[in-house]
């Protein structure tokens, strides 16, 4: 049986993972730490996740993917490019935190026409607000359809039941247990209240 490339990036993914005290955007110390950037930026990573991706969620089930910026963009580049070689490209597009400031003062970025279904991408995802933010972005600001969203890595902390709840399909590639986090560390980071979005 030949390996998929999810097998190809779970070393990439695990190399990426830190087991110590690490200090997240929100301010709270988390006892693991995932650096997306480590798998999502290099060549073989980025690679690996958008051929998982293009295999995995039916190309004719949305016409563009994107997210919120930073953590989402190298994934929907790397999708959309590598998209063109089966035959059904998808375009690639960015949430901004904030509306563009000048210019088209648009928070969506892209080539992506109002009514479009789409795919949210993360790299990590905690308690799922970032991506969540990034759903109602699209559908208040060009009435798309988020038919999908998908995360390289679940911390496990509230994710999973807020799109659940919302009414969205939520696929991580890989949770936090399936990386060897362990039950008393995925504890610890639910009694801190941790709500750091991706990080």
């Amino acid at each position: 049986m030949s390996e998929s490339f999810r097998d190809r990036l779970r070393p990439l993914v695990e190399e990426a993972l830190i087991h110590e005290p690490t200090v997240l955007s929100s301010g709270r110390v988390s006892a693991f730490y995932f650096d997306a950037r480590m798998v999502t930026l290099r060549a073989d990573g980025a690679n690996y996740l958008a051929r998982h991706i293009l295999e995995t969620v039916p190309l004719d089930s949305y016409d563009a993917i994107g997210g919120m910026t930073m953590g989402a963009d190298p994934i929907a580049a790397a999708v959309a490019a590598i998209s063109f070689e089966f035959g059904t490209p998808k375009s690639a597009f960015i949430v901004r935190k904030q509306p563009k400031g000048h210019g088209t003062r648009k928070r969506v970025e892209g080539p992506l026409p109002r009514g479009s279904r789409v795919v949210i991408v993360e790299d990590v995802t905690t308690s799922g607000g970032s991506a969540f933010d990034a759903t109602r972005a699209v559908e208040s600001e060009l009435d798309c359809t988020v038919v999908r969203v998908v995360t390289l890595v679940d911390r496990m902390q509230g994710a999973a039941e807020l799109f659940s709840r919302e009414g969205y399909p939520f696929s991580p590639v890989f949770t936090a247990e399936e990386l060897g986090i362990t039950r008393e560390e995925l504890e610890a980071e639910a009694a801190s209240g941790s709500d750091a979005p991706g990080i």
